[in-house]
């Protein structure tokens, strides 16, 4: 396969069949303005040639850092497979739109965590989040929960995947797509 998002979809689907929990849990680097880096599991939601989506609280951490530095890395790590997929890129935020569907497919207590969770700041104490987790529950009683205005998704565009397979002794096998134009340059790299 020459195409990084087939590949993807091909190693993704076995992942899906073989991970115990969370095939779509993925590493997430970013970095502030100054370079200091962070990361983080985050939860992949969508993927395509557009790119791979996930959601979070937009007064976070994680979110601040991206808003300061829009360049990210993610890794997919499945065990059971012994491989994993570097994918780094540009970050952008979806449109409220596909924000607004994604949030509508979420249980109903994450939704209401969402509106809860001052995400990344100090808690006094876990009662004092389910109390505002209570007090949500309240407010939405017998209608639908619409997404807070500062949660949203991002969308990373690759700009190189690399897909590596574990193989004996350290003979790994590592393929890297780079951006090029419109399409993909892929190249091996030595293990």
């Amino acid at each position: 396969m020459h195409d990084p998002f087939l590949l993807f979809d091909h190693w993704y689907a076995a992942a899906r069949e073989s991970e115990i929990n969370d095939s779509n849990a993925m590493a997430l680097a970013t970095a502030d303005a100054a370079g200091h880096p962070s990361v983080r599991m985050v939860l992949l939601k969508g993927h395509g040639p557009e790119g791979f989506t996930f959601y979070t609280n937009l007064e976070g951490r994680k979110a601040s850092q991206i808003f300061a530095n829009p360049h990210v890395a993610l890794l997919l790590h499945w065990k059971s497979l012994r491989r994993q997929i570097r994918i780094e890129g540009a970050v952008e935020r979806v449109d409220d739109a596909t924000a607004d569907a994604y949030f509508a497919t979420r249980g109903r207590d994450s939704q209401l965590g969402a509106w809860a969770s001052d995400q990344s700041r100090p808690l006094a104490s876990r009662e004092v989040f389910m109390d505002r987790f209570e007090a949500m529950q309240t407010k939405f009683e017998g209608g639908d929960v619409t997404r807070p205005p500062h949660w949203s998704g991002f969308r990373v565009v690759p700009e190189q995947i690399e897909f590596w397979q574990d193989r004996a002794h350290r003979l790994h096998e590592r393929r890297l797509f780079a951006r090029s134009g419109d399409g993909w340059a892929e190249c091996l790299l030595y293990p």
